[in-house]
């Protein structure tokens, strides 16, 4: 470990120096990339500095004992040194976590699509509530959300809704979320019924860099609308809305939730590039599994993951097989028992 920290340390003194340079400072690729390099190796050096502290203070507290006679002194000196202890064992975890291999997305931003699919409008009031679980979730988090499109029902539902989530470790959190969630639940849309079966998809994109994806303006279509609100009142008097299609794959993607056409399109093109990203992070993934002749699971939203049984109070993980009661908790954004499980499995 100690060996590792040491090549970190010079890794560091390397990028501080070439991240100066006028050739870095004008290239905002390279650029990008070293900073992200250097922030990471910052962190595990602050880490490792931190336990550093912790073992001689708990070495010092250790020698103090010997030189104490005093009961309330001797539990006082323990108990620092206990607190210590915990506090060096969670830095510890942190710092192994660095040395696992790990997800090259695991550091980024995410782009999550919600989307009705089987029951209607039940399905769209189901995902408008899971619109509301990530949010809240992202809340708890400390996590920054970020509207991108939605598309409303009537009654309080979403047929669609597109937003991004930023901050620290999002993807590595949130990537086992793509899927189908089923929900079983008498349906809001009826005061006495039997208990109905919805289905919502879930789809988590990697936020894409113009480092990461390019996209050449030959290959694509802008078009420009005027927004529509509910019931097709018209949001305001000007083409703000933007529909972008990228000719090579077909990928439509519309964006009219900003009143500026000139943002509708930032965020647009910020859409594509998630989508174009993950194309090709599948394509490569099935090439791999093509070749290992084996199945590897992708994530895809036909793949059903979660159902929220709402008589019995349950939601059941398809993936990890347990279940989690306190459904209106968990639908609050109490997810992290069931994320952390995920992780486990994984």
């Amino acid at each position: 470990m100690k060996e590792k920290l040491k090549k970190i340390a010079e890794r560091k003194k390397e990028l501080e120096a070439e991240l100066l340079l006028p050739q870095t400072l004008n290239d905002k690729e390279k650029f990008t990339l070293l900073s992200r390099e250097f922030n990471e190796l910052d962190n595990i050096l602050k880490i490792a500095e931190g336990i550093e502290i912790l073992e001689n203070q708990i070495a010092k507290n250790k020698t103090l004992l010997f030189e104490l006679r005093e009961k309330e002194l001797l539990d006082l000196v323990n108990d620092e040194i206990r607190q210590a202890e915990e506090k060096k064992s969670k830095l510890l975890e942190k710092l192994q976590d660095y040395f696992t291999p790990r997800d090259p997305r695991d550091s980024k931003n995410v782009i999550l699509e919600i989307r009705q699919a089987a029951g209607g409008e039940e399905a769209g009031l189901f995902a408008a509530e899971l619109f509301r679980m990530y949010v809240r979730y992202a809340e708890r988090k400390g996590w920054k959300t970020s509207l991108i499109s939605q598309a409303p029902t009537g009654i309080g539902g979403l047929k669609e809704v597109i937003f991004e989530i930023s901050g620290k470790g999002i993807w590595s959190d949130l990537k086992n979320e793509a899927g189908v969630h089923r929900v079983q639940r008498v349906p809001k849309t009826e005061a006495i019924g039997r208990v109905h079966t919805s289905t919502v998809t879930v789809a988590v994109l990697p936020e894409a860099d113009e480092v990461d994806i390019k996209i050449r303006p030959e290959d694509l279509r802008i078009d420009v609308f005027r927004s529509s609100g509910h019931g097709g009142q018209s949001v305001n008097t000007t083409d703000s809305a933007v529909r972008i299609t990228h000719l090579p794959t077909g990928i439509v993607v519309s964006c009219q939730d900003e009143k500026s056409q000139l943002k509708n399109k930032e965020k647009g093109l910020k859409v594509l590039r998630s989508r174009l990203l993950a194309r090709e992070q599948e394509k490569k993934q099935r090439e791999v599994a093509a070749s290992k002749k084996s199945q590897i699971g992708t994530g895809e939203r036909a793949e059903k993951i979660r159902t929220y049984n709402f008589p019995q109070d349950r939601v059941t993980d398809h993936r990890t097989g347990k279940n989690y009661h306190n459904l209106p908790a968990i639908l609050d954004g109490k997810l992290d028992e069931v994320i952390e499980d995920l992780k486990k499995l994984e």
